[in-house]
């Protein structure tokens, strides 16, 4: 009698092939959990966020001389002496919050051309009211504070 038939066998790279795919999915199904759950949780994390101070010190009432119109940029606000009064104006404008920029004629807003006098009223551009004026007060150790929590009438100066 002949030789009895060989059983035919796997390849051998048949076997890893299947343990790497079944590996990369549940690599992938796992990876997938962790990062909804992480999600989730970072999700429900609250999201304080806590800006600049609404109060701050800007220097004693020496170092703005008499018609000085200053603009504080970083704290958007414009410090203006009038003889021995001051007064700070927002330097925000109030059509959509850019920056606007002491000018000649009062303020000027860079990105859609609102225009401001000196005392911050609309004289022309897209802007609905005028900019608000700040609180200024002396503080005990003899320097200004601006408290921006504080909206002032217009045309109201601390005396100094």
């Amino acid at each position: 009698m002949g030789a009895a038939p060989k059983a035919i066998e796997p390849a051998e790279t048949q076997v890893p092939r299947r343990q790497f795919l079944m590996w990369l999915s549940s690599v992938g199904v796992v990876g997938s959990a962790l990062a909804a759950i992480f999600s989730t949780f970072v999700f429900m994390k609250p999201r304080a966020t806590y800006g600049q101070p609404n109060r701050f010190r800007i220097g004693r009432p020496e170092e703005f001389p008499t018609g000085a119109r200053i603009a504080i940029d970083t704290k958007r606000v414009c410090i203006v002496r009038d003889g021995d009064k001051l007064a700070a104006i927002s330097t925000t404008c109030t059509h959509l919050g850019c920056i606007v920029a002491p000018s000649a004629t009062g303020f000027h807003c860079p990105c859609h051309g609102s225009q401001f006098d000196v005392d911050g009223n609309v004289t022309g551009g897209p802007a609905p009211k005028a900019l608000p004026w700040y609180l200024v007060t002396i503080t005990p150790s003899g320097e200004l504070e601006v408290d921006k929590d504080t909206e002032i009438q217009m045309g109201t100066y601390l005396s100094v």
